[in-house]
């Protein structure tokens, strides 16, 4: 089988992003400079090569997709296994919350336990199943062609960590930025790393531009 090659996107930022608010699977809207990011991101794919775009349904992920799918005349295709780690109690809740009022769950969370799952939601172990299957899936409708992944910031840590053999547990040492551009590569033997958290295009001042 011919090799599919994979840009990934995680959104562009929310309000919630800028509190340290954890936003797992609620539906968050990008902020100004989300929008600006998501129009940025669009432009710099404009002469790519595409064939398909994936996103996840959540509000942050389609509204980033759509400005790639304007930019590149494609439709997007939503996919719920693209969704963004279920985080349950810890939802709504920002980091500093989190800490305070549920200690021995924060710990297990900063130590990235990879059985641990907030109630209510997944563990490390269960998240990484769902996304390196529905990456996997989703490459494999595609040999020989490009496609667009847009999801969310733990979805980028998976896929980075499956391209590069980290471990669940080990420290990240590499970028999750908003709307940055991420280039892999699969094959039925997995993923390799191409690039990583390109953000040329999002070198100007958003407050330089008008949001109207």
């Amino acid at each position: 089988m011919d090799v599919t090659r994979i840009i990934a996107i995680r959104h562009g930022e929310t309000a919630w992003n800028v509190d340290t608010r954890i936003q797992g699977q609620l539906d968050i809207p990008l902020n100004d400079t989300g929008q600006w990011q998501a129009r940025r991101v669009g432009q710099a794919l404009v002469d790519e090569s595409v064939q398909a775009i994936y996103a996840s349904d959540l509000a942050r992920a389609w509204q980033t997709a759509a400005q790639v799918g304007e930019h590149t005349g494609l439709p997007v295709t939503p996919h719920l296994g693209l969704r963004e780690r279920g985080f349950g109690q810890f939802e709504g809740k920002t980091f500093a919350e989190i800490e305070a009022h549920l200690p021995e769950q924060a710990r297990l969370w900063r130590t990235r336990d990879p059985v641990f799952a907030p109630e209510g939601g997944e563990s490390l172990i269960v998240f990484r199943q769902r996304v390196v299957d529905t990456a996997a899936e989703l490459a494999a409708r595609h040999p020989g062609e490009q496609i667009v992944l847009v999801a969310h910031g733990g979805v980028m840590d998976v896929l980075y960590r499956a391209a590069t053999g980290q471990e669940l547990q080990a420290p990240r040492t590499w970028a999750l930025g908003n709307a940055a551009i991420n280039r892999l590569l699969w094959t039925p033997q997995g993923f390799t790393l191409v690039g990583w958290s390109d953000t040329q295009h999002l070198q100007d001042n958003p407050l330089d531009e008008n949001h109207t």
